[in-house]
Formats: structure tokens, C-alpha cells, sequence
């Protein structure tokens, strides 16, 4: 056991570097990146956004990071299937920990989560958001765009998110996980000509222009073709990608607030991710995973995986460009 410690979470000394925890054992970050509120110069910082407050069915997404976290201790130190390299050689991570939040005051929650990403963008390269409902991807979108300008959207869902947006109490707009792409749109964060929607199960009364590759459509598609019509709509612009973890089959993802039956397997979705390694992504998020409606933290691993292929191709790139 020379040379082997545990806790890499606390004890590495840098944000590159494969960990030597046992699966079972040591402290919880993300793939046991180094915990940091330091990530100044990293390729990528992950971070957690406790929030569920804006759902209109099942609660419990506010777990969701910490059940991410905890199935990434799956991947161990070997190379990452499929990229076959240890994703941490050269690409420098940290996890950043946790958004903190008011429970007593939802409705600041997207200005804190706006600001603070804002914030870890000034000092990383990508931000890979650990969800959390998918309203939050309204807050991050502002706060890339800000960066970025216009943006497209790469979303994997079972929604569309583009019902109409209420207002609250004082006159400014009340996003839910069901309305922020429509206010994303109205608000010019992303450009309805360039994004695309993936694996959706449902109507919404509005497309808001967005290219949909349905469900059924999916299903007679080969993972290659999919990733071949998303980098055809996106056009080699800045892409921010966002993972509801519904938009796979309630077999691989029954953890989640809005299940939809008849989606695509896990196995499908990240055939897709792995195709999109010459996407222009400049920031992620995976959302909506719910520990309480999990079992064996089946929806968890999936999301996890899902997260850690963006690394994955993150890694892949970095390395093709050195």
C-alpha cells in the first residue's frame, strides 16, 4: 500500500492526478476530486445546486448532488471506459462543493446561483453543474451568456421546458423547471436556431423554434445519426449542454421528479455523448437526479456517468491539443 492514500479529496496536493481511494471508503467529491474554493486556473470545476423548489411534481432533487457524488466513487482509478485514459493526466478538476442557499427564500435562489457561477467562471474553464431541478439552468445560462453571448442549447429531456412563464408577485418572471428554456429565448441567453432538444416524451404549447428530436424519432436513430443532427443544428457555435436525467426510460432513471415512459436507454444516450467530442461545449449540467425515488442508486450511476463522460470528452480534447 506505499504510495497509496485515501481522502484525495482533502489530501491532493493538485487538480490533476488519479485518486487511490478504495470505492467503499474515503471522502465523497466528484470522481474524489480535490474539494477547493481555490479553482483558479482548473480546466474544470464541478459544482452542486441543491435546489427543488421550482418543481411542479416530485421534491427530492436537492439530494441530487450529494448522490452524484457518492456513485462517482464507482469510477475508480483505471482508465475511463470508453476514453481509455485516466480522464485526470492532464486535465486539471476540482470540485468546488456546494451552491449555499436560502430554504427559507427560494425565490433568490437563481440571483445566488447566478452570481456565484458567475463568479467560479472568472477563475475556471468549464463549469459542470451538479443539479438541483432544471429551473437552475436558467441562472447558469445567464451567467455563461454574460461570458459567451448568445448561446445554443443542447438539451437531453423528456420536456421541452417552454411553457409559458407567470409573473410573480413583483412583476418579474416566475421560472420553474418547466419554463425556463421559454425564458432563456425571451430573454436572447440562447439562440432558438442553433439549439436542439433530444429525447422529448411530451407537448408544450410552444417549440419556441428549437429543432426536437422526439422520443419515437430517437428511437429509430442510430446514436450516430442523433449526434450527426446536433452538430448539424448547432453549427460549430458555443454549446452549453444540459442533461435532464428524464430524458432516459423511467428502467434507467426512475430517481427523477417527472418520469416518462418510453425513452431511451442509458447505454443510447451516452453512445450519443461520446460522438459529440468535436462539439464546441463551453459549459453542463446534469439535473434532476432525485435520490428518494431511486433504488440501488440506479438513476444516480446513470447521471454520474453522464457527467463524468463530459469530462471525458473534455479530457479527450485537451489531450488532442497538446
Amino acid at each position: 500500500m506505499s504510495g497509496k492514500s485515501i481522502d484525495h479529496a482533502f489530501t491532493a496536493e493538485s487538480a490533476t492526478g488519479a485518486a487511490s481511494d478504495p470505492t467503499y471508503a474515503g471522502a465523497l467529491s466528484f470522481m474524489r476530486r480535490r474539494y477547493t474554493k481555490d479553482v483558479s486556473g482548473t480546466d474544470v470545476t464541478v459544482w452542486g445546486v441543491p435546489f427543488d423548489s421550482a418543481v411542479s411534481n416530485r421534491p427530492g432533487a436537492r439530494f441530487g448532488p450529494q448522490a452524484l457524488r457518492r456513485a462517482s466513487a464507482i469510477f475508480d482509478n483505471d482508465p475511463q471506459y470508453p476514453f481509455d485514459r485516466d480522464l485526470f493526466a492532464s486535465l486539471a478538476v476540482a470540485d468546488y462543493g456546494d451552491c449555499r442557499l436560502d430554504y427559507r427564500l427560494p425565490e433568490t435562489a437563481h440571483a445566488t446561483i447566478e452570481a456565484e457561477a458567475a463568479s467560479i467562471l472568472k477563475a475556471t474553464g468549464f463549469l459542470l453543474t451538479l443539479g438541483g431541478d432544471h429551473s437552475i439552468t436558467y441562472p447558469l445560462l445567464k451567467a455563461h451568456a454574460e461570458r459567451r453571448g448568445k448561446l445554443s442549447l443542447l438539451q437531453f429531456d423528456a420536456h421541452q421546458d417552454t411553457w409559458p412563464v407567470a409573473s410573480g408577485a413583483d412583476g418579474s418572471p416566475r421560472v420553474d423547471h418547466g419554463s425556463f428554456v421559454a425564458q432563456a429565448v425571451v430573454d436572447g441567453l440562447i439562440d432558438p436556431a442553433t439549439s436542439i432538444q433530444v429525447g422529448i416524451r411530451t407537448h408544450a404549447p410552444e417549440t419556441c423554434g428549437i429543432e426536437i428530436l422526439g422520443g419515437e424519432t430517437i428511437e429509430e436513430m442510430t446514436s450516430a445519426a442523433i449526434a450527426e443532427r446536433i452538430h448539424a443544428r448547432t453549427g460549430g457555435t458555443d454549446v452549453y449542454l444540459t442533461f435532464d436525467i428524464d430524458c432516459l426510460d423511467a428502467a434507467f432513471a426512475p430517481g427523477t421528479g417527472t418520469p416518462v415512459a418510453g425513452g431511451p436507454s442509458s447505454a443510447k444516450m451516452l453512445a450519443v455523448l461520446r460522438h459529440l467530442k468535436n462539439l464546441q461545449l463551453i459549459g453542463a449540467d446534469v439535473v434532476e437526479v432525485s435520490p428518494p425515488y431511486d433504488h440501488a442508486d440506479i438513476t444516480a450511476i446513470a447521471g454520474s456517468t453522464v457527467a463524468m463522460y463530459v469530462l471525458g470528452i473534455l479530457a479527450e480534447k485537451k489531450a488532442h491539443a497538446t
